[in-house]
């Protein structure tokens, strides 16, 4: 990558899947600025930034693409499309899957904020009962959003037929689910993953699926991007994943690479905006 961006004075980023550590900020000595699509990006060693002269700015991000995919993941499940669809196109078996009902079931949300509210307005309107929980959810905030506060992640996960992750990355929510969580599962529950890759045990997860001890998980978020081709995520049984599109729409796009030439014009008239928190 160091020899790639030797040249250059201006990088523009996707999102977190650059990582731009302190060693490389070194090996880039004509680099001025870094955009990275989104406001919020952990894999920027920003300290390292700073000591090398360099500016980093993002860009504004839809949380709208990502709310759209996790439905359609969720749905996929919950009715066999890929199945169905694929059965239909090679003259394979009709009408082989019976589809799990979202109306009057529980969705458990993992996480309540931007995105994880916006989840929920869905899936009040399909009916469903829809609780959720983070450690510092009040019952002020669930109110707002129109759900039900779960005391513990434990009960929202025993209790939940289809659950949807919504977590912010960091420390505290590495590993937040993991084999004993998984385990705390209905056998005909779904878990849909389209937020961070780290929050769910993607070994634990696996060993889930192989073992039938959930119906089924979606996921768009991996340890490690792109998979290669042997990664046991591309064989896993009752598995519907797509290659990390939360936030790839139209729209999103335009957003993000219209604001990037926004920032790189304010940046050299001496004005740089959007500088990330």
């Amino acid at each position: 990558m160091a020899t790639q961006f030797a040249d250059c004075d201006i990088v523009v980023t996707l999102r977190e899947r650059v990582p731009f550590p302190g060693s490389l900020f070194a090996r880039l000595p004509r680099l001025k600025l870094l955009i990275a699509s989104g406001l919020r990006n952990t894999v920027i060693d920003r300290a390292a930034a700073e000591a090398h002269g360099v500016a980093v700015c993002g860009t504004d991000s839809s949380g709208t693409p990502p709310v759209e995919l996790t439905w359609a993941l969720l749905l996929g499940l919950a009715r066999g499309i890929v199945e169905e669809s694929t059965a239909l196109r090679t003259n394979g078996p009709w009408q082989s899957t019976v589809g799990a009902d979202l109306h009057g079931r529980r969705l458990g949300l993992l996480g309540l904020g931007r995105i994880g509210s916006r989840v929920a307005r869905v899936g009040l309107a399909f009916g469903m009962r829809v609780g959720a929980w983070t450690p510092n959810l009040t019952e002020e905030r669930a109110a707002r959003a129109g759900v039900e506060l779960i005391s513990t992640k434990e009960e929202l996960l025993a209790d939940s037929d289809f659950v949807s992750v919504h977590a912010a990355s960091g420390e505290s929510t590495r590993g937040l689910v993991g084999a004993a969580e998984l385990a705390l599962m209905k056998p005909t529950a779904y878990l849909v993953n389209t937020s961070r890759a780290a929050v769910v045990d993607q070994d634990a997860l696996l060993a889930a699926l192989h073992e039938g001890r959930i119906a089924g998980a979606g996921l768009d978020v991996f340890d490690i991007e792109p998979l290669s081709a042997d990664h046991p995520v591309r064989t896993a049984p009752r598995l519907l994943a797509t290659p990390h599109l939360g936030y790839v729409s139209h729209a999103n796009y335009t957003t993000c690479y219209r604001q990037a030439v926004e920032d790189i014009q304010a940046h050299l008239a001496g004005s740089p905006v959007r500088l990330p928190p």
